[in-house]
């Protein structure tokens, strides 16, 4: 092996963490996703064949995925429908697989979602005869991260 050359002899596992949604752990969590997403300008100038590009904006998309074992969405989507108050919360994700190498050098990764909005579908209902537990599946739009 080459000088500097490290073997990640205990990779960061996906299944090690916790969802929380406005300070509320959320135990039923099976899934759970940020992504930055850059607002890329590009453009050309003359005598140059490359590309210029800049990050003029971005979004943040936060992905929960979670077996229903309440009506959270549903008080939400009841709250909305009722007085027209838009659901904006906060959810924060905590990696933190003590026996990874990733936990020794750097202990958790935490993102702190703040301003999420859903911005996908919500369903009310599911059922399918031939399913087995119902999973919610919700996207939310961030303002930032802290």
């Amino acid at each position: 092996m080459p000088n500097g050359t490290r073997v990640n002899s205990s990779p960061l596992s996906a299944r090690e963490g916790k969802v929380y949604i406005d300070g509320v752990l959320v135990a039923d969590s099976c899934k759970f996703k940020v992504v930055f997403k850059p607002d890329v300008w590009s453009g050309k100038q003359l005598s140059e064949r490359g590309t210029n590009r800049r990050w003029i904006g971005y979004d943040i998309e936060v992905q929960v995925s979670q077996w229903k074992t309440n009506r959270m969405y549903r008080t939400m989507i009841d709250k909305y429908l009722k007085d027209g108050t838009t659901p904006e919360m906060t959810i924060q994700g905590i990696q933190d697989d003590k026996n990874s190498d990733f936990y020794a050098t750097n202990k958790s990764e935490k993102v702190t979602c703040v301003g999420c909005v859903p911005t996908g579908d919500i369903n009310l209902i599911d059922m399918d005869t031939e399913g087995d537990v119902v999973k919610e599946e919700i996207t939310f739009g961030a303002k930032r991260i802290a």
